[in-house]
């Protein structure tokens, strides 16, 4: 279905930085639903998207945003309400020197992408008052120019304050993704558990992944790799907890459950990338594992071999070994 875009009841002004699966979908859904939302793209997805719109295939439901509001310049946008992050753990230093043109005074920026590390990274480089925590749960990926494939998970976006007070920031953004068609939405009351929640879930799944290169139901299925992949949550919710997050007492039960109720054929976009010769989250996922176990006195010998077993990999895609 072809969406006509009306933006006259718009509550606030988007722009989405990284326009793959996560960018892609959910900056689609709130364009959809008449916000106002300008994507930074570049290359062919740009100019496929100003040519023909930005096209989702979803199992809730596909739609074509038209016409789309897109750029390669920032600076072209000016100051939004929100900007929404959707590129990769690596990419986020980068990414936060490039959005600087899109903020004002009380603009928000919500990464939405995977990791623990996130609000940190960007408080590197831009002020802690812009920065927001989040979350998302959806497999998803650029299928082609101007084109995104969601392919399992039902979609859900999380976020909140980092001090997880109730602003009206926050409620304002919570009540524009409501009127989204496709995704759920929360505001959880300890975003940093959230965040943790999903990180115990997607990080051994990427990280098992990526060394077994097979999808999730072949690796559940496998008592090897199972018992390797059930390893790494344990490893992944210890370390949480000593970092101080107030983790479920069933956060290893409820992650194993998930992974045995997705879509077999569902791989992790870590894993992907590391298949498919691409820089990877390594050092956002199964680093962080390590270097945060390191840190608080846990030990990680699990994720410590898979992390080893992909550094060379990761170190010659990155240019930074030569073979």
């Amino acid at each position: 279905m072809k969406v006509k875009v009306n933006h006259l009841e718009a509550t606030m002004r988007y722009a989405v930085f990284g326009v793959g699966g996560v960018g892609g979908y959910f900056g689609g859904r709130l364009a959809e639903s008449g916000q106002d939302v300008t994507f930074i793209a570049r290359g062919e997805h740009l100019a496929a998207m100003k040519k023909q719109g930005l096209a989702v295939t979803s199992v809730a439901g596909d739609f074509t945003v038209s016409p789309v509001t897109a750029t390669d310049s920032p600076s072209q946008v000016g100051p939004v309400d929100v900007v929404i992050v959707g590129v990769k753990a690596w990419q986020l230093k980068e990414a936060a020197e490039a959005i600087k043109p899109l903020l004002g005074p009380d603009t928000a920026v919500l990464p939405l992408g995977n990791g623990v590390e996130s609000p940190e990274v960007l408080s590197t480089v831009l002020d802690k008052k812009h920065v927001l925590s989040g979350l998302c749960t959806i497999v998803a990926m650029i299928e082609g120019p101007g084109k995104i494939r969601h392919a399992g998970i039902d979609p859900v976006v999380r976020f909140g304050e980092l001090d997880n007070r109730q602003s009206d920031r926050v409620q304002r953004l919570r009540r524009d993704f409501e009127r989204c068609k496709g995704l759920t939405v929360e505001v959880p009351d300890d975003i940093q558990r959230a965040v943790w929640q999903k990180f115990v879930f997607i990080a051994p799944w990427s990280s098992v992944g990526a060394v077994t290169r097979v999808p999730i139901g072949a690796i559940r299925s496998t008592p090897e790799s199972r018992g390797l992949l059930l390893t790494v949550v344990r490893e992944a919710v210890d370390v949480g907890r000593a970092v101080g997050v107030d983790l479920p007492k069933d956060a290893f039960e409820s992650t194993v459950s998930i992974y045995d109720s997705v879509d077999g054929a569902n791989t992790a976009s870590m894993q992907r990338d590391v298949a498919s010769g691409k820089p990877s989250e390594l050092e956002a996922q199964t680093g962080a594992i390590v270097r945060l176990g390191v840190t608080h006195g846990v030990p990680t010998p699990a994720s410590r071999f898979i992390y080893q077993a992909l550094l060379p990999g990761e170190r010659v895609v990155r240019g930074e070994l030569q073979v």
